[in-house]
């Protein structure tokens, strides 16, 4: 009896005590409970859902708060359509908002038709895997390898391979999410503003006529371009052209007329590198043969 007493007491404290916790956790969510806006979900819902990050945020839901808090402009989804972006700006009141379009660029232009070969790589068809094999059978170590790895991982459908093995960014399609950067073995793409025109296509680190050797249009850091172009935007930093950012709106055409390879590139309206005057004409269309 004295057995069956202990336990009645002993569940009739853990009831009691089962009962204080539930009373104190419901005053406490009373009192903490922390109210979310309710345009919250009526944004996200007009979002695409894409989670791309091209915002710069972590996701629509995050992009969704911080446009509701006012923190974020609603142009600053690049991956909604005009009408979307009307619609939130409207359910807000506020104005749509300006964001200057970015796109991924590459730092190649070396296709099959240009570069040299110096092994053929056979195995997985991906960059990542030809990357660690050799470096992928090019001549120019730093080149784009061809396989289509960032036309891959593009949930857009804005980058494709050309006929020489290249990557081509549809600039109306590409949505600057970043995942073909992240995904490049080599570091070729990177996210650039549309109205900064000037870019070199190149990333061969070799000395000019090593560079020049392994790929028809490698740049050659023969500072032509640097001379030619607003002082202080271009330099050559190991035997590579580099543009300062923060100078790039001080960018004119004519700094790549002079570039005997067209490595230097100036982007025209429609999205298209556009070569130099004195660039050499490529007229190739076969790829070159593999090296000995």
């Amino acid at each position: 009896m004295e057995q069956f007493a202990v336990v009645g007491i002993a569940g009739g404290f853990m009831a009691g005590l089962g009962t204080l916790l539930a009373g104190m956790l419901a005053v406490a969510n009373r009192r903490l409970f922390v109210h979310e806006d309710p345009r919250i979900d009526a944004v996200e819902a007009l979002l695409p859902k894409s989670n791309c990050g091209a915002c710069g945020m972590a996701g629509c839901r995050n992009f969704a708060e911080q446009a509701v808090a006012g923190d974020a402009a609603p142009a600053q989804c690049t991956v909604s359509s005009p009408a979307q972006t009307a619609a939130i700006a409207a359910l807000l009141g506020v104005a749509v908002g300006e964001v200057d379009k970015r796109v991924a660029r590459l730092a190649c232009a070396g296709g099959r038709h240009v570069a040299f070969l110096r092994a053929r790589y056979v195995g997985l068809s991906t960059c990542r895997a030809a990357a660690v094999v050799s470096g992928g059978g090019k001549e120019c170590v730093w080149g784009c390898l061809g396989l289509g790895d960032c036309t891959t991982v593009c949930t857009q459908g804005a980058i494709t391979l050309d006929m020489h093995g290249l990557p081509t960014v549809d600039m109306d399609k590409c949505t600057a999410c970043n995942d073909c950067v992240e995904v490049c073995p080599k570091g070729l793409l990177s996210l650039q503003l549309v109205k900064h025109r000037l870019w070199v296509a190149c990333h061969n680190r070799a000395e000019g006529d090593l560079a020049e050797a392994a790929c028809e249009v490698a740049c050659t850091a023969c500072g032509k371009c640097v001379t030619d172009a607003a002082p202080g935007l271009l330099t050559v930093r190991d035997n590579l052209v580099d543009i300062d950012p923060a100078r790039i709106g001080e960018a004119r055409r004519e700094a790549i007329d002079r570039c005997a390879t067209g490595a230097i590139v100036w982007y025209d309206d429609a999205g298209q590198p556009q070569r130099g005057v004195a660039a050499k004409k490529i007229l190739r269309q076969g790829a070159l043969p593999l090296r000995s």
